[in-house]
């Protein structure tokens, strides 16, 4: 009869992933996060422009829509006797839609919007991010 001396080895194959596996993953993840952030907060930051370039339009059919249903007469005189921007757009936020309160609450945080003091027919509003004068 033979013996035979069953010896379990010290490493045996278990299911699972190794920890160089687990560390090559976390490190392809590095990479592709390092690659990607920059262009997430590019994106929001576009997105961000457009919709207060978006915001400083609506603000102008506004105005327009304002003159066009008061009468320009009594518009112009309206709007030269509004002593500061908020009058101003305390003017034209019925014509607006879903329009808050005030117009810093209107544009977007970071961003904005100045109404011509004279004809706004004639001159868009002012669009701002900053101090930075941006263009539409």
């Amino acid at each position: 009869m033979r013996f035979q001396c069953l010896q379990k080895s010290r490493w045996t194959k278990r299911p699972g992933f190794s920890l160089v596996e687990i560390l090559v993953v976390l490190a392809i993840l590095g990479v592709v996060l390092f690659l990607a952030i920059p262009n997430i907060v590019q994106v929001r930051s576009d997105s961000e422009d457009n919709l207060a370039r978006s915001r400083a339009e609506a603000l102008n059919v506004a105005a327009a829509a304002y003159f066009q249903s008061v009468g320009r007469q009594t518009a112009a005189a309206a709007w030269t006797n509004a002593a500061n921007n908020e009058a101003r757009y305390t003017l034209v936020s019925p014509y607006l839609a879903f329009a808050p309160s005030t117009i810093s609450s209107y544009m977007p945080t970071g961003y904005s919007a100045t109404f011509s003091a004279a004809d706004p027919l004639r001159q868009k509003a002012a669009l701002y991010r900053g101090t930075n004068n941006l263009s539409y």
